[in-house]
């Protein structure tokens, strides 16, 4: 299980690490931008599975790597407040990811949904050649509980016939079986270990986060904006609104066991309900992170910026876990005073800026 779980690890940094962002990699100080021939090659010496459609669908490739990226990403913002920050150096966020614990749910809900994301964007765009925009009626989603559809579809606007779908529907089906053949293809393989179960939970929860929160955007049609005729089409939400969805569900991630027939799972607390699909799991306890440790993959809170007026997330009694904090002051420069000159060039002269900040012992 050790060596599966290692090779699992291995490729999801594969991915996450071949990705084109604005913070490209630099080699000998030029720019190493990563074309789908090279992810394919890291990627087809991991997994054999990944082969096909490496040398079928490249592009598609590239916008796997772009989802872990924005799901990373996003794991960050939400998590820059709390002693672990989602941190990005890859030797300790490998370590953290072999734990079975609350942040390592979070991470792999978050880049299953940053995948389905990107993918199904790039849809939308136009990017990617096996797909496009979709109508409702060629979609297999169903959603017609959603809080956002009831409120955007009235039932008259219906009734009356001058309501149809139309324009630039997101293609979350296609996104969908893409974050599921790259995400969880590493896990299928006839295993029913907890923690193989438990990351394909999360992985799906993740998904479920954004076909969830889909909604309807409606564009009218008519003379001076009458809206005699309107059409409608089904968008995702903002992936910001996905983070902030599944930092809810990290604060009600449920701990798991092994169920008796060993290819389930259970939740520790007998009062707790059903496992539902949407929810996080986990089935060990997470470290406090206070401290660095190379076993774990902590790197403690020593030098983070903390504020002392706050008593939560990010409070300094929180994040400096009791140690401590001192006062230090910041100087950077930045830019100020920028103008406008036609045509077409800002220019700003560089402030001097000193900063007060508080930095946990």
């Amino acid at each position: 299980m050790m060596l599966s779980m290692q090779k699992h690890v291995l490729l999801f940094f594969t991915i996450l690490n071949t990705t084109l962002t604005p913070l490209q990699r630099r080699v000998n100080g030029n720019p190493l931008v990563m074309d789908p021939n090279s992810i394919c090659r890291r990627t087809k010496t991991l997994v054999g599975t990944y082969v096909e459609v490496c040398q079928s669908q490249p592009e598609i490739v590239q916008e796997v790597a772009k989802g872990a990226r924005l799901g990373m990403q996003e794991c960050q913002h939400q998590f820059h407040s709390r002693r672990w920050n989602c941190t990005s150096q890859g030797r300790n966020l490998a370590k953290i990811l072999q734990q079975d614990i609350r942040e390592t749910a979070f991470v792999y809900a978050i880049t299953a949904a940053g995948v389905l994301h990107a993918v199904t964007q790039a849809c939308s765009q136009g990017a990617l050649p096996q797909c496009g925009c979709v109508t409702l009626q060629n979609s297999s989603e169903t959603y017609h509980g959603s809080p956002a559809e009831q409120v955007l579809i009235q039932p008259s606007s219906v009734q009356d016939g001058r309501w149809g779908w139309g324009g630039c529907g997101d293609d979350v089906d296609f996104g969908y079986e893409k974050s599921r053949q790259f995400m969880d293809t590493r896990q299928r393989k006839g295993r029913s270990d907890i923690r193989t179960l438990i990351d394909l939970h999360n992985n799906e929860a993740g998904r479920l986060a954004i076909r969830t929160q889909m909604w309807t955007e409606c564009k009218c049609h008519g003379l001076s904006g009458s809206c005699t005729l309107r059409s409608c089409w089904r968008k995702m939400p903002l992936f910001r609104q996905v983070g902030d969805y599944l930092m809810q569900s990290f604060h009600k991630a449920i701990r798991v066991m092994s169920g008796n027939d060993g290819k389930s799972l259970a939740p520790i607390d007998p009062d707790t309900p059903a496992l539902d699909d949407s929810v996080l799991i986990y089935s060990a306890e997470s470290p406090d992170f206070c401290h660095a440790n190379q076993r774990l993959g902590t790197e403690g809170t020593q030098g983070r910026v903390c504020n002392s007026t706050e008593t939560g997330q990010g409070g300094c009694d929180s994040l400096c876990c009791g140690k401590g904090f001192a006062d230090n002051t910041l100087e950077y420069e930045e830019n100020c005073q920028c103008r406008f000159h036609w045509c077409c060039e800002v220019q700003c002269q560089r402030c001097s800026v000193r900063k007060d900040v508080n930095l946990c012992l």
